[in-house]
């Protein structure tokens, strides 16, 4: 009998499926320590180094849960631990919630949450990382709640989603999917149970809603209004979410799911946690790219649906592509690192080399300012590039300039009544406008840097003018990013206390 086949007992299954947990894990290990932390992570770094009940542009917990692992070392490895160990700890997961179910479907699920493209390659510590462990865990704690109609698992239910929403404001898809499912040929024992779980998850809400109304609704201004200045009508934008989907899910599954769909609508609540959720961001994908990370929670309950309901030599031929697929996801990653940074340079352009070498090289670009490190405030004319440089220089640098409506935690942490009078560096990607800097200085100075053939612009700016930049820069970020509807309730907001009171 072969190592691995749908007819094997149940020691084979497991067998193949523990080869897969340590490969994967060995892998994600490797690629964890390895690879340099990237803007995103470096933003969450800083909400760890300088924790708060809330941040700019998403609820708080990977925040929070930086804050305790910075406490321990700030290794890149370490900090994206919950992410390296994500697939392997979402796996055991599954395995307790199918201890009843047959040994093929039970190791078979797993070993697919185990090989699926982005269990593979995504080691990056987000906002997304504490989302999935609340949201998949919500949901596998409702579908056994479902199944004995038990209540105390519907409350647990809803401690969780309300978890995962203060990790990211896509768990109210789950919610919606609860809803949805209570909706559903209505009983007084499905009412009660909503109930429950809503209650239970309020409190995250409340108190989510309760820091926003302190700090200037900075997550609803974000989220609502400010991130969808470029939203539109697209064919485009479908086309590419499905494709994703297809990626993350395997073509088998995705066309197992297809072809058969009677084999698994028949399932209890199951369906409704995969078809509302992923209905609903197909729907957005007609006026807006859909983020890949954004669908990562649901990713697992599709595999739970496609197991539930193929038979065993399906599953057996759908892992075995599955591996191959990862195999060769590990191979290209392998090609990938084993070449040196400046062959990017003619495939990439000279502003996106630039973020290469800036987040690959950071320690030779803050070397390459010399004395000018001591010299200046430091700061960049960008959030990605001054948390990624500031993250491995172990220092803060504030943002110069309007930037963009993404990631505008430094309105809170800077300060640049501060910086009268003061000498700043603005390290740029781009060669400058003088006119972006000489209204807001005594005189400015510009030169090129070079690191490793990338090209950075250093601008002097001497004497800092907060009058200045305050009418040219923080009156209009105000108007743009500030404009609070009426009907909010406010009880403060840092922006207007700091700059216009």
């Amino acid at each position: 009998m072969s190592l691995f086949s749908a007819t094997a007992p149940a020691h084979n299954w497991r067998r193949f499926y523990f080869v897969a947990l340590l490969l994967t894990l060995l892998f994600r290990g490797w690629l964890g320590a390895a690879l340099p932390f990237t803007g995103d992570e470096a933003y969450f770094y800083w909400w760890g180094r300088i924790p708060a009940g809330g941040f700019y542009d998403h609820p708080p917990m990977v925040g929070w849960w930086l804050a305790g692992l910075i406490a321990v070392s700030e290794a890149e490895w370490w900090l994206r631990l919950p992410a390296i160990l994500q697939p392997a700890l979402l796996s055991f997961m599954l395995l307790a919630f199918l201890r009843d179910d047959p040994h093929a479907t039970r190791w078979g699920v797993a070993t697919l949450v185990l090989l699926a493209p982005a269990s593979v390659l995504d080691v990056l510590i987000t906002t997304d990382i504490p989302l999935v462990y609340f949201s998949v865990a919500s949901a596998l704690v409702f579908l056994s709640a479902v199944r004995g109609r038990t209540y105390g698992l519907f409350a647990l239910s809803g401690l969780l989603l309300g978890g995962a929403f203060l990790s990211k404001y896509f768990a109210v898809l789950l919610g919606f999917a609860y809803i949805g499912w209570a909706l559903w040929r209505p009983a007084v024992w499905k009412w009660k149970a909503l109930a429950l779980l809503v209650l239970c998850a309020l409190p995250a809400g409340l108190y989510n809603a309760w820091w926003n109304s302190q700090h200037c609704w900075a997550n609803v201004m974000f989220n609502v209004f400010n991130r969808h200045g470029n939203a539109h009508l697209s064919w485009e934008t479908p086309l590419l979410y499905g494709a994703m989907m297809v990626w993350l899910l395997t073509p088998m599954v995705v066309w197992g799911l297809l072809r058969a769909p009677g084999a698994w609508l028949r399932q209890a609540a199951l369906p409704w946690l995969v078809i509302v959720p992923l209905s609903i961001f197909g729907l957005l994908s007609l006026v807006k790219t859909i983020g890949l990370h954004w669908v990562f929670s649901f990713v697992p309950l599709v595999f739970l649906l496609y197991g539930r309901s193929v038979s065993d030599v399906t599953l057996q031929r759908t892992i075995r592509f599955a591996a191959v697929i990862a195999a060769v996801h590990v191979a290209a990653v392998l090609a990938v690192a084993s070449q040196p940074v400046e062959r990017w340079a003619s495939l990439l352009g000279e502003r996106k080399y630039a973020g290469v070498v800036q987040t690959v090289k950071a320690d030779e670009v803050i070397a390459a300012l010399g004395d000018d490190v001591n010299r200046y405030e430091l700061m960049t004319d960008g959030y990605s590039p001054s948390v990624t440089v500031g993250y491995n220089h172990r220092r803060y640098w504030p943002v110069f300039g309007p930037a963009s409506s993404h990631a505008r935690h430094d309105d809170m942490l800077t300060d640049f009544r501060r910086l009268d009078g003061r000498d700043v560096l603005v390290l740029s990607k781009e060669a400058p406008e003088l006119t972006d800097y000489t209204p807001y200085f005594r005189d400015v100075q510009v030169d090129l840097l070079t690191v490793r053939g990338a090209k950075f612009w250093r601008i002097r700016g001497h004497g800092f003018d907060f009058t200045a930049y305050h009418a040219g820069v923080l009156e209009p970020a105000r108007r743009y990013w500030y404009a609070i509807p009426g009907w909010l309730p406010q009880q403060g907001c840092f922006f207007e206390e700091r700059y216009f009171r």
